[in-house]
């Protein structure tokens, strides 16, 4: 499994590290970063709460 983040997008409002503090946190370019694929569901909750579409999964 692979997570990715365009960062061209992202928009560093902080709502996937919020949700999942665990599997991200944003870097020094306030940009979210994947720290962590293990708790693949808040991964995806994250993703799917995105409010530009900037995280997807591929299994």
């Amino acid at each position: 499994m692979q997570v990715y983040i365009d960062h061209n997008k992202c928009i560093g409002c902080g709502r996937c590290t919020e949700l999942c503090p665990q599997s991200f946190k944003l870097n020094e370019n306030g940009k979210s970063q994947v720290i962590s694929t293990e708790e693949i569901m808040c991964i995806k909750k994250a993703s799917d709460q995105c409010p530009i579409e900037a995280i997807w999964v591929d299994e």
